[in-house]
């Protein structure tokens, strides 16, 4: 018998169909037998002994044994089931607050139960425990031997079930495995076969504070082999791109150079590193996957110009996809004003472009006129087809998902692929989900630029903060004013009190009458979110009062001072990109976090974070820290396996250890190597390396 759950006669949930249970486990990624294999518990309980009703302990989970004195319903603002059970040693009172007629037969007085639950202060006093696990038990009825699991599971999917579906793929499946003892052996693994069944069902003298923390023999082996998975389909997808051909780009002319010459600035050395890297690759027969990652304001942009410079006078044409339209329109005007007086035609296309002019531009590509086309997603639609395209670059490209960017490099027979990240990726993600990836760092920022000092402010010092804004624009500087919101009307229940964009700039105008303000969301039509930008990039406007749509790509040197209302509510990733956006000339500039009282725990540390460095490979591995890879990655893995067992700070020497042996496994043991990758990622392996 169950505790009390919503189902049949007997509490247990009612059969589902076979549609509804399919569709249960698909939540849950369960298909084939290895994943259930795979499917391992969130932690466990010890059912294996009885407790005395009088030793139990008030918030700590305990099986007692014993026989029903009395069971009755009663209403107490609503219908309960009220059962007092009895040992030898004391008693204890169940209490259902959802039951069904079967269940108040079953425990008549006089029935022996065993019940699993959590102690807790009675209503009457003594102890009690709400919707105990039960069954019916006699002197004969055997205790387990082994330690209960509790699985991740989803609504009416219950435990009893996904335990018994998991017992039987344990005894159906072939544990035989895969690595080779040698291997084993060098890297202090346990047995596979063993590894998996004491996890899911350790003996009861398991240290279970070492289980919850993932830690041990057993923990590690499986770790381990998740990682290997991990690194092998990685190195498979970099082999499957390296057995396809790509056209070197090998310069007829000098357009890189005179790109080079014509430039204000001079590269860092840092740049010119990572410039050769590129230049390498595009040389070569085989297509190049590089991702560039730098700093903001370390000059990814002008690498990007370089290498479309190189693939344009080897005859071919380039793309430049970025994932705002703000963002491409920036990079459209700034790589147009360095090329087209070399000779070079630089296309814009959006999804916003009249339908005439959208045609036009699609045609001029399609004839090969376009030699390089900057736009949005509106690159990878069914009617932009290109004549010749050699080279494609991404911008902030983990705002994309997979299916953009098989998108984009299948527009051609195989162009060289080029990404570019102004979020730096910490080393435990780069050996990881980035391994397939051939990796440049822009690790030098141009000189002249000062640092950015960060301030925390209590949002109920603002009108100190609006002096400060009037100071900085008497001074002859400019100041953007950040908000998570546009109006009133966005927020939800919980996000009332944030101070809107449209409030924001009504306050500001208010209190700074002789300021010049503008307002800036993502609601505004294209061309006038264009001409608000170009007037704050040409100082006809001193304040811009904005949304999130600034947070990549805004260039405006004389903008000193950043101020982010409800700093709180930002990733550190956000933070640290909208920072960016100032301290990109030589004055000394300020970024003011104005945050809300009280602060949780979790907004605490991501201010302190940001408060103390302006490093982002150091906010990004702090970030990770807090947010785990799922979410840091974003839209890069969308449809592909993240890690679920390994944890990237504390395994970063096994993903090391993984590594080479996904090497040594490919070369000496294919097969193997094959059957590894089969085992724990199945259909997904192919969306690992897009």
């Amino acid at each position: 018998m169950t505790g009390a759950r919503p189902g049949g006669g007997d509490g247990a949930p009612r059969p589902a169909g076979r549609d509804v249970r399919a569709a249960q486990l698909a939540r849950l990624g369960l298909r084939t037998d290895w994943d259930f294999v795979l499917h391992l518990p969130l932690r466990y309980v010890d059912e294996t002994r009885v407790v005395p009703i009088a030793e139990l302990r008030v918030g700590e989970e305990a099986q007692v044994e014993g026989e029903v004195v009395a069971a009755q319903v009663v209403h107490r603002g609503r219908r309960q089931l009220l059962v007092r059970l009895a040992d030898a040693s004391g008693e204890l009172v169940l209490r259902f607050l959802n039951f069904y007629p079967s269940q108040v037969k079953a425990l008549a007085a006089g029935r022996r139960v065993r019940v699993f639950g959590s102690a807790r202060g009675g209503a009457i006093g003594g102890l009690e425990m709400v919707h105990p696990r039960m069954r019916a038990a006699d002197e004969a009825t055997p205790l387990p031997t082994r330690l209960t699991p509790i699985y991740p599971t989803t609504e009416g999917l219950p435990q009893h079930w996904l335990r018994a579906r998991i017992e039987r793929a344990l005894r159906d499946v072939d544990l035989t495995d895969c690595l080779p003892a040698a291997l084993r052996v060098r890297h202090g693994l346990a047995p596979l076969a063993a590894a998996l069944r004491e996890l899911h069902q350790p003996p009861p003298e398991a240290d279970l504070d070492a289980l919850s923390a993932r830690c041990g023999p057993h923990w590690r082996r499986v770790k381990f082999d998740e990682l290997l998975a991990q690194q092998i389909s990685l190195r498979l997808a970099r082999a499957r791109r390296a057995s396809h051909s790509a056209p070197p780009l090998l310069p007829a002319g000098d357009l890189a150079e005179r790109l080079l010459a014509s430039l204000p600035f001079r590269l860092t050395e840092a740049q010119r590193r990572v410039r050769a890297e590129v230049e390498a690759d595009l040389a070569s027969g085989t297509p190049m996957q590089r991702l560039v990652q730098g700093d903001v304001g370390s000059g990814k942009t002008v690498i990007a110009a370089l290498a479309a410079a190189r693939a344009i006078d080897a005859g071919f044409q380039a793309a430049l996809m970025a994932p705002t339209e703000i963002l491409a329109e920036q990079h459209f005007r700034r790589i147009a004003q360095w090329l087209e007086p070399l000779g070079v035609r630089v296309a814009w296309l959006a999804g916003k472009l009249k339908a005439a002019e959208k045609r036009a531009v699609q045609a001029a590509v399609a004839q090969g006129a376009a030699q390089l086309v900057v736009g949005t997603q509106a690159l990878v639609q069914e009617n932009v087809r290109f004549a010749r395209l050699g080279l494609a670059i991404i911008d902030e490209q983990h705002r994309f998902g997979v299916a953009q960017r098989l998108a984009l490099r299948e527009a051609a027979v195989a162009p060289h692929l080029l990404m570019l990240s102004a979020t730096p990726i910490p080393r435990t993600l780069a050996m990881s989900y980035y391994a397939d990836l051939d990796v440049s760092v822009i690790d030098e920022l141009p000189p002249g630029r000062s640092p950015v000092v960060t301030k925390l402010v209590s949002t109920a010092r603002r009108d100190e903060v609006l002096a400060r804004v009037r100071n900085e624009v008497a001074r002859g500087r400019q100041a953007y004013w950040v908000c998570p919101l546009v109006d009133d009307g966005d927020a939800g229940d919980g996000e009332r009190e944030l101070t809107a964009a449209t409030q924001m700039f009504e306050a500001a105008r208010a209190a700074l009458p002789d300021v010049r303000l503008g307002l800036l969301h993502g609601q505004l039509p294209a061309a006038e979110k264009n001409a608000v930008m170009q007037r704050f990039a040409a100082g006809a406007i001193d304040v811009l009062v904005a949304t999130t749509v600034i947070e990549v790509g805004v260039d405006v040197p004389n903008a000193s001072l950043m101020v982010i209302e409800h700093a709180q509510r930002f990733g550190l990733a956000q933070l640290h990109q909208l920072r960016g956006r100032i301290g990109r000339g030589s004055r000394e500039s300020y970024c003011v976090l104005l945050f809300d009282e009280p602060l949780s725990e979790a907004a605490r540390e991501r201010l302190r974070v940001i408060y103390e460095t302006t490093d982002g490979f150091e906010v990004a591995r702090r970030d990770l820290q807090l947010r785990g890879p799922g979410e840091f990655l974003g839209r890069r893995q969308s449809g592909a396996p993240l890690l679920r067992f390994a944890d990237l700070e504390r395994d970063a020497a096994l993903i090391e250890a993984a590594r080479d042996a996904a090497a040594e496994l490919l070369r000496d043991h294919p097969a193997a190597a094959h059957e590894h990758v089969r085992r724990w990622l199945g259909s997904r392996a192919a969306l690992a390396g897009a």
